[in-house]
């Protein structure tokens, strides 16, 4: 397909080529570092933040037999599930959410795990087994937001699509993304961030795993809304403190 971030360079391109005037994004799936010349104008009051999980049978995850076949193509969700469900197969799984149900009924796959706003956006929302706790299954960050990208001279687009623009949301998952910026990472490495606002102040946990899930690190800070980038340096320094480095560069190792 062209490699990481395929369809998001298409938009971004067509963006500044003054093909279009905006583009929408799952936030979750945008780079933390945007191209020159390019800016969020608005990101959406967030959406169901938690994994999902489907299940051909129509059983909890904790009832899938060992052996069973789980798709992902996340490697924050399989180092977490295999963490908790060692002695399940964790097989990587393509495609968009409506291939990734067909190839569960197809009988590829004894379960799959994905976002949960996703089932939702596209009416699909019946066919989940059972949401994940963020407790147990920390999301990616700026999971469940949508984000609209703008370019960054465009005074008139910027007005317009500002007032979309849901201020404890964007505190949240700028806090969660400058952790994952912080630690240099992307959607393929197993990183996890949740922040949640309340009275203007932000709660900030995040966590990093081994590919396996065997081992990870993880912390929680709390700080002002206003300050949502520097609260989610100063968690990845604590995660880096602890270790974190050294996880990511295994679970990187071929």
């Amino acid at each position: 397909m062209g490699g990481e971030g395929v369809f998001v360079k298409e938009l971004e391109a067509a963006l500044l080529d003054g093909r279009i005037d905006a583009a929408v994004h799952s936030l979750k799936d945008l780079p933390t570092r945007l191209p020159d010349g390019l800016l969020l104008a608005a990101i959406l009051e967030r959406a169901d933040p938690r994994d999902g999980c489907i299940s051909r049978a129509g059983v909890m995850f904790d009832a899938l037999p060992p052996g069973a076949r789980v798709g992902t193509s996340s490697p924050r969700r399989r180092a977490q599930l295999a963490g908790w469900r060692p002695e399940l197969r964790y097989e990587e799984i393509r495609g968009n959410v409506e291939t990734r149900v067909r190839k569960l009924d197809e009988g590829q796959y004894e379960a799959i795990v994905l976002a949960v706003c996703g089932l939702s956006r596209l009416g699909l929302s019946g066919r989940l087994t059972q949401a994940f706790p963020v407790e147990r299954l920390l999301p990616e960050p700026g999971q469940g937001a949508v984000a609209i990208e703008v370019r960054a001279g465009d005074a008139e687009s910027l007005a317009v699509l500002q007032a979309l623009d849901h201020a404890p949301t964007r505190a949240c998952v700028e806090a969660e993304r400058a952790v994952l910026n912080a630690l240099g990472g992307g959607c393929r490495v197993p990183v996890a961030a949740y922040a949640q606002e309340h009275a203007g102040r932000v709660t900030l946990t995040a966590a990093v795993f081994n590919a396996n899930g065997t081992k990870r690190v993880d912390g929680q800070l709390e700080g002002p809304a206003t300050d949502g980038l520097a609260l989610g340096q100063r968690l990845a320094a604590v995660l880096q403190a602890r270790g974190a480095d050294q996880l990511l560069r295994t679970s990187l190792r071929p």
